[in-house]
């Protein structure tokens, strides 16, 4: 056998516990009860700073998912179009109201968040996962996420607060937060419900830590 067909099958051979060991720690990840922390709120209301201040503070790792990194997972050109998500903005009250429509690639987009974190969770990962639920989202996720201790806590602020904080960021469209402001919450029941115009990101990532005993 020439000496490189020789090295291959090393390296082949030598390869397969690895490929083993994987599939072993993938069973072993599928018989842990991951720990689910959904935060769900508009645009602004602070979930990404309560994520980030709760692995701080939990017993176990949990790993952040933001919707925002599967957002810019998209091509650049998709980020205001028909085929990603489009944006319209009209005027409520004299303000500027920011409508999104989802299309196709947009849609399968999200979906596929979701997916994911179920696959994430049934590998025995711990998430704290951050979203903007506007639609029917949630219903899908509790069905995805039933075979796990998942805790569903609503992120709420006023709606002058948002704005105010909507107009010092640099990567929001003004007007975002009042479309979002009566769809996200519309029909869904929460486990805990946190105001960040009355707690800091630390506070309320204690009463989330201290409610489900993180």
């Amino acid at each position: 056998m020439p000496e490189t067909a020789k090295r291959r099958r090393r390296l082949y051979r030598g390869a397969e516990p690895v490929g083993r060991g994987s599939q072993i720690l993938a069973r072993k990840g599928s018989d842990l009860t991951a720990k689910i922390v959904l935060l769900n709120g508009v645009g602004s209301a602070g979930k990404s700073s309560i994520a980030r201040a709760l692995q701080t503070i939990t017993a176990e790792p949990f790993l952040h998912v933001q919707m925002d990194a599967f957002l810019e997972m998209l091509p650049e050109a998709l980020q205001d179009h028909t085929q990603g998500f489009a944006f319209e903005t009209v005027w409520q009250d004299g303000k500027p109201s920011v409508v999104i429509k989802a299309g196709p690639v947009g849609r399968r987009a999200m979906q596929g968040m979701r997916h994911a974190v179920a696959a994430m969770a049934g590998q025995g990962n711990n998430l704290i996962v951050d979203d903007v639920l506007c639609d029917d989202e949630m219903s899908e996720y509790q069905a995805l996420l039933s075979g796990f201790d998942l805790h569903v806590v609503g992120v709420f602020a006023p709606l002058a607060v948002l704005e105010a904080r909507e107009a010092r960021r640099a990567d929001r469209l003004p007007g975002l937060a009042r479309w979002q402001y009566d769809r996200v919450h519309k029909g869904n029941r929460y486990d805990l419900e946190i105001d960040t115009s009355l707690l800091s990101p630390i506070e309320c990532a204690r009463r989330i830590q201290q409610e489900f005993r993180l």
